[in-house]
């Protein structure tokens, strides 16, 4: 673990070359002819927002002239709003048809040299936060973006899934006996549980990690190498003791979940968020409603999986039937979940899909019947909101300047949200327009 740990800190730090110096100008004036107030979904006139020591200092109606000394960037023709977070990504990853085999032939360097880029991406897209649910790769990477060291998002890490034997996020699923026989059966180390006891063990594993927040596979998946994509794979006692060790260390709990009972189980357990949600049946909306439990839909990663399915060969066989069955039904659950008033917020799974795309969770969002103001909240305040963070997700005095902007008016034409063109993580400028429209990164 530690020659791991060496491996992966040393290519981050090789990295560096990538990224810029950290320092910013002290105060700078984004003049934006819309703003986008995450309070009350609506689309307000022009505002002037004053941005110092990588917080929001000031926010006025009209393009107006900051007192003092600071730089001005004119945002014509574009909504601002805060930046958004992705509550559901894999950055140490991206599917494909060898991602099986890559596990057996690349070493962790290979998957930490690639997380670099696809971090970028993703902040680059107007995500200037993440979750991201499980890879040994993201607490390092974490920490390389806080240093300044490469450009991404601010991450909120869970390193490696909690899973039961055989479960979901088994890293074993798919070996051969003698391969099985040389690694022996994996543990808490490992997270995979079994008992009460080893899930206070895994999620301990997990504070002496550096996770941020923890995440379980509480039903089967549609990737992993096994034949249930749905069945429920721990007891409600042994969720209970992952949610109740979670809470001495401040963490909160996201659980991966297509089956009901599954589902059932996580929410009587207490987790924060159910992510993908597929089977949610009508009992289930109704206890994650009476609990506060949030709905993390994933609709890009079930059409992505579901579209591939089609594709002989991108999917081994034991996984072909589930990409093409679930995957196609979480569009329709994130439907009848919103009318039903199950309180939603945005996360699309990507390293399922490509990075860098995730805006594209909106587009698919409305589709399904929820309003664009709505979906832009659940990436802002809604997804602050399931963090436990107070200090984003607004564009308000004294909060972060995560603030993000679009040509457009995203609520009037969800489309605009592929069209991110500024950005601007604590008070740092990543992305902006030129006076002529061409785009600096």
């Amino acid at each position: 673990m530690r020659r791991r740990v060496r491996v992966l800190s040393a290519s981050l730090l090789a990295a560096a070359l990538l990224a810029p110096s950290a320092n910013a100008a002290d105060r700078t004036a984004l003049q934006c002819e819309r703003l986008f107030d995450a309070r009350s979904g609506r689309v307000l006139g022009a505002h002037t927002i004053v941005v110092a020591d990588g917080r929001i200092e000031s926010v006025t109606a009209g393009r107006t002239a900051p007192s003092g000394e600071a730089r001005t960037i004119a945002l014509d023709g574009r909504t601002c709003m805060p930046g958004w977070t992705d509550l559901h990504v894999h950055l140490g990853s991206q599917s494909g048809p060898q991602s099986y085999s890559e596990g057996f032939r690349l070493d962790p360097v290979d998957f930490a040299y690639r997380s670099v880029g696809y971090a970028e991406k993703t902040l680059l897209a107007g995500f200037t936060s993440v979750r991201d649910l499980g890879g040994e790769v993201a607490p390092h990477l974490r920490d390389a973006i806080e240093q300044g060291l490469v450009r991404g998002p601010r991450i909120f890490a869970a390193g490696k899934s909690i899973a039961t034997t055989g479960g979901h996020a088994d890293p074993s699923n798919g070996y051969n006996s003698m391969l099985s026989h040389l690694l022996g059966p994996p543990g808490p180390t490992e997270g995979v549980i079994n008992s009460i006891d080893d899930a206070r063990q895994a999620v301990r594993q997990r504070y002496k990690d550096g996770s941020d927040v923890i995440k379980i596979t509480a039903t089967g998946g549609v990737l992993s190498y096994a034949k249930s994509g749905d069945a429920p794979q721990f007891t409600v006692d042994e969720i209970q003791a992952v949610v109740d060790t979670a809470k001495d260390y401040g963490y909160r709990v996201a659980a991966h979940a297509h089956g009901t009972e599954g589902m059932k189980r996580a929410v009587l357990a207490g987790v924060t968020s159910i992510e993908h949600g597929t089977h949610m049946d009508d009992e289930v909306m109704r206890l994650m409603k009476q609990r506060g439990t949030w709905y993390v839909p994933t609709i890009y990663a079930g059409r992505f999986v579901a579209d591939k399915a089609r594709e002989p060969g991108y999917f081994p066989e034991v996984v072909r039937p589930k990409a093409a069955t679930i995957g196609a039904q979480i569009q329709d659950t994130a439907a009848r979940a919103y009318r039903a008033g199950v309180p939603i917020a945005f996360g699309t799974d990507q390293g399922v899909g490509p990075h860098g795309d995730n805006a594209r969770e909106f587009v698919y969002m409305v589709e399904a019947g929820i309003p664009a103001a709505y979906a832009l909240q659940s990436a802002t305040l809604h997804a602050a909101t399931v963090l436990g963070v107070d200090d984003q997700g607004v564009v308000e005095p004294g909060r972060r300047a995560d603030i993000i902007a679009m040509p457009g008016d995203p609520v009037a034409d969800i489309d605009a949200v592929m069209g991110v063109d500024f950005v601007m993580k604590a008070g740092r400028v990543y992305r902006a327009p030129d006076a002529t429209g061409a785009m600096q990164d």
